[in-house]
């Protein structure tokens, strides 16, 4: 575990600090064509930087240099160990600046500096670490051929590659996507989150010093109508891979039937469930758990837990558990390493949190401490994705009931059960419609394992694992005929 510094060194760190102001295209930082706008500290509402924004004429740009390096190979065509070479000396290098990305990262996300250091960092190069070691571990194949044949099936880089970030973990899903795109080979342009632009400009910098090509790796600062749509729309850019709200995520299928079709990939909202059926054991452990998927990062999690469907015969005594060990996240300074809650992101989310909460647990200004409310399994905390620090509580009858109610949502993205059967435990998990089902924890799998929802959680593929590179990549099939020339055709 990262040893973490002080609050006050913390301080100095920010204080000190130089922030990227522009895109990075083409291997340097070049000033966009659009309208400046304003990255804000929302734990203090202090302006950190002006960025200068992007619009359909960079996006134009990068496209055209992006197209242009992986047409030329450099490395979409080298070969995969030196791919893995120079990913590697990127992890190096984002190892090396790990402390000021992390501060980074909190200023301007409003992150808990803890959460930074100890989880963002470490898995954000991790992911990039994985995918570049596992490029050339990863083998083509053949098909059964009769002796007359030989068949190749095999993966090509699926070229221009536009990646669309969200603002709740900035870094780790820029390694979710640039991690297996890279190691494919294609060209990758990232539009981040406007509220968090300068860890991903930084990193495309470090790639650059790296090794990266030129225009392989590019960033382009804006909003969704600036930057966003004509990424969405362009008819030079392949694959777009998207993670974000599930009404956003919709636009992006639209952007691609009104182009040129392109591949879409999408990872959108949850309304999760935690199941805890009549047998959970070590109640402890359980409200440990419940407590860590709730609120870690203020609930701002695509995968957090935000229902507990939990058995009336239990119930009682894991809310005593869960309240009592509530009494320890502490909510204020992301920069405080004391800090278990940092700020949410931004005024606009803060109003649309604090529309679900009664008045008396709305906090103060960019600060919502946990909230838990019992409710119905219809009520609208318990159906819509409030994206904040807020738990439903729903109280069922029977164990059956509990996994009718887990299913009773439009997303399927996570899902955990506690229970002390494992058949019961077993069964739970293959009738809770969700990617990701963990059995007495709380998680996503960890980087070798896909990550991705049903229903109108996700589309068209999976983060994380080996199936992260499929979504990348063309499948090609390659047929040699084999048969003596000499011989003549057998066609009758």
């Amino acid at each position: 575990m990262t040893d973490l510094l002080t609050h006050a060194e913390y301080q100095a760190m920010a204080a000190a600090m130089e922030f990227p102001r522009t895109a990075f295209i083409d291997g340097k930082y070049r000033a966009g064509s659009g309208d400046s706008f304003a990255t804000t500290n929302p734990a203090t509402g202090e302006v950190l930087a002006r960025i200068a924004g992007c619009n359909a004429q960079d996006v134009d740009l990068a496209v055209s240099k992006a197209r242009e390096a992986f047409e030329q190979g450099h490395w979409s065509k080298l070969h995969p160990s030196e791919r893995k070479d120079v990913l590697v000396r990127l992890c190096k290098l984002m190892t090396r600046n790990r402390r000021e990305l992390a501060v980074m990262e909190s200023l301007e996300s409003g992150k808990p500096i803890r959460d930074c250091e100890t989880i963002d960092l470490p898995e954000t190069i991790q992911c990039i670490k994985w995918h570049a070691e596992a490029i050339d571990k990863i083998y083509d194949q053949t098909s059964p051929t009769g002796d007359d044949a030989l068949s190749v099936i095999m993966r090509e880089p699926i070229g221009v590659v536009g990646a669309v970030l969200p603002w709740n973990f900035p870094l780790m899903m820029l390694a979710w996507k640039i991690g297996p795109a890279l190691a494919a080979g294609c060209s990758v342009i990232v539009k981040p989150a406007e509220q968090t632009s300068m860890t991903a400009l930084r990193v495309a910098e470090l790639a650059h010093e790296a090794g990266v090509p030129r225009g392989v790796l590019q960033v382009l600062p804006g909003d969704g109508p600036s930057v966003g749509e004509p990424l969405g729309l362009h008819m030079g850019v392949d694959m777009v891979s998207f993670t974000g709200s599930t009404e956003t995520g919709r636009r992006f299928l639209r952007y691609a039937a009104d182009s040129n079709l392109k591949k879409v990939v999408l990872e959108c909202g949850g309304k999760n469930p935690a199941v805890v059926l009549d047998d959970a054991e070590n109640l402890d452990h359980v409200a440990m758990h419940v407590v860590n998927a709730a609120f870690w990062n203020a609930g701002q999690n695509c995968s957090a837990t935000s229902r507990l469907i939990v058995h009336a015969s239990v119930k009682s005594a894991l809310m005593e558990r869960i309240t009592a060990r509530l009494r320890d996240w502490k909510t204020g300074d992301p920069l405080d390493p004391g800090t278990h809650i940092g700020a949410l992101i931004d005024a606009g989310h803060c109003k649309k949190v604090r529309s679900y909460l009664d008045k008396k647990d709305q906090g103060q200004d960019a600060f919502i401490p946990p909230v838990i409310y019992e409710v119905s399994a219809d009520d609208p905390k318990a159906q819509q994705e409030i994206f904040g620090p807020v738990l439903s509580v729903i109280e069922v009858a029977s164990n059956d009931e509990a996994i009718a109610v887990a299913n009773q949502t439009e997303y399927g993205l996570a899902a955990s059960v506690f229970t002390a059967n494992t058949r019961q435990a077993i069964r739970a998990a293959r009738d809770i419609q969700a990617g990701t089902v963990t059995v007495n924890c709380y998680g996503e799998g960890d980087i070798a394992t896909p990550f991705g929802g049903y229903k109108q959680s996700g589309f068209g593929g999976r983060d994380n694992g080996l199936h992260a590179h499929d979504q990348f990549t063309e499948l090609k099939t390659i047929w040699i005929d084999l048969t003596d020339p000499a011989e003549g055709d057998n066609i009758a």
